[in-house]
């Protein structure tokens, strides 16, 4: 819940347009996941064929009594391409289950939106040795009905909310520590879903990036990218995890 003014917004698209001269990707994409009240403005000022856009979160009924909720039917018309779903703030801060989630996914894919499905342990469940059970549960459960070739076409974000400079220690876990989540989730998808690693989504990383260290969360790990939170607020600092994520790739 970012850029609270005309002006801060438009000081944005200046500071994006900047950032975004003589830049030229080509073996990524860039996705901006804006607030919703936002995203005609933004489709409307950043024309550029490297960046797609998408609302943080929207719910799982495309119109009726919601008084405040946000419409994937509407953010589709307009233009967006991704949802957020089932990110750690909104698990905690509004509680959303993983039915919850399942049924946002689900609306998702009947309007043409590609998810980035969130997934994570907090603090308290890691150290208990609870990471496996609890990212088992949240695939399980938030992707229950939905087809393999839909989960194929998602995008699934590892995000410990631990490592989460706002909500936990700010830690960075360690490439291996990504890693292993990969794998597991990897497995779990084969195991509970049935995919082949043909049909195996993108699987990023979130949690505390930065252009600095890029290599550690995403290269080493192989990820397929990572989830940026308070580093996209600064246009310049995203580009350069963009760019570092282009040239290491």
């Amino acid at each position: 819940m970012n850029i609270v003014s005309r002006v801060e917004r438009d000081n944005y698209f200046k500071s994006l347009r900047n950032s975004l001269k003589g830049k030229k990707f080509e073996k990524i994409s860039v996705v901006l996941c804006v607030p919703a009240i936002h995203l005609e403005s933004f489709l409307k000022n950043i024309k550029n064929k490297n960046i797609s856009f998408g609302i943080q979160d929207g719910h799982w009924e495309n119109k009726g009594a919601f008084t405040g909720e946000t419409s994937l039917a509407i953010a589709s018309d307009l233009g967006a391409g991704f949802v957020i779903v089932g990110h750690s703030e909104r698990r905690k801060h509004f509680h959303e289950s993983n039915q919850t989630i399942n049924a946002k996914l689900s609306n998702a894919f009947k309007n043409n939106l590609i998810p980035i499905f969130c997934i994570g342990e907090n603090l308290e469940e890691k150290e208990s040795g609870k990471t496996k059970e609890i990212i088992l549960r949240e695939i399980s459960e938030g992707l229950d009905g939905i087809s393999r070739a839909k989960i194929s076409k998602m995008i699934i974000a590892y995000e410990p909310i631990w490592s989460i400079s706002t909500s936990g220690t700010g830690r960075l876990p360690k490439s291996e520590e990504i890693m292993s989540a990969k794998i597991l989730i990897q497995k779990i998808l084969m195991d509970k879903f049935g995919l082949s690693v043909k049909q195996m989504p993108s699987i990023i990383y979130g949690g505390s990036v930065n252009y600095r260290n890029i290599n550690e969360t995403c290269l080493e790990p192989n990820m397929g990218g990572v989830l940026v939170g308070g580093e996209s607020l600064h246009p310049d600092s995203f580009m350069r995890i963009a760019e570092n994520i282009e040239h290491g790739a």
